[in-house]
C-alpha cells in the first residue's frame, strides 16, 4: 500500500511558478510510474504529465508541454511537478497518482494523492 500526500498548491499570478510535491510513504515509488492529473470545477479530470517507472521518459499534455516538468527524487521518495508561466486556465485541483492500471493516459491508477489546489489569477 502506498500513501501519497500532495502539497505545494496556492494562489499565484499569471506568469508565476509553483512546484507541487507528492510525498510517498510506506513503499518506494522509485520504480513506479507516476503522474499528475488535474480537475477544474465542473470538468472531467485531465491528464497533465507522466514519468515512467524507469524515469527515462516523460509525457505531457499539449496544454502544459514546455511549461511544466515532472520529476522524481528517489532519495526523498517524492515526485514533483514544476509549473512555470502559469495561466488562468491552469486553475484546478492537482493530484498525483502512481502505478497506472493499463494506459497511463487514462485515470485508472492504483494510488492517488488527496490533491492540492492551484489558482492562477489574471
Amino acid at each position: 500500500q502506498v500513501q501519497l500526500v500532495d502539497s505545494g498548491g496556492g494562489l499565484v499570478q499569471a506568469g508565476g511558478s509553483l512546484r507541487l510535491s507528492c510525498a510517498a510513504s510506506t513503499t518506494s515509488i522509485s520504480d513506479i510510474g507516476v503522474a499528475w492529473w488535474r480537475q477544474a470545477p465542473g470538468k472531467e479530470r485531465d491528464f497533465v504529465a507522466y514519468l515512467t517507472s524507469t524515469g527515462r521518459s516523460t509525457y505531457y499534455s499539449d496544454s502544459v508541454r514546455g511549461r511544466f516538468t515532472i520529476s522524481r527524487d528517489n532519495a526523498k521518495n517524492t515526485a514533483y511537478l514544476q509549473m512555470n508561466n502559469l495561466k488562468p486556465e491552469d486553475t484546478a485541483l492537482y493530484s498525483c497518482a502512481a502505478r497506472p492500471v493499463g494506459n497511463a493516459y487514462v485515470p485508472h491508477y492504483t494510488y492517488w494523492g488527496q490533491g492540492t489546489q492551484v489558482t492562477v489569477s489574471s
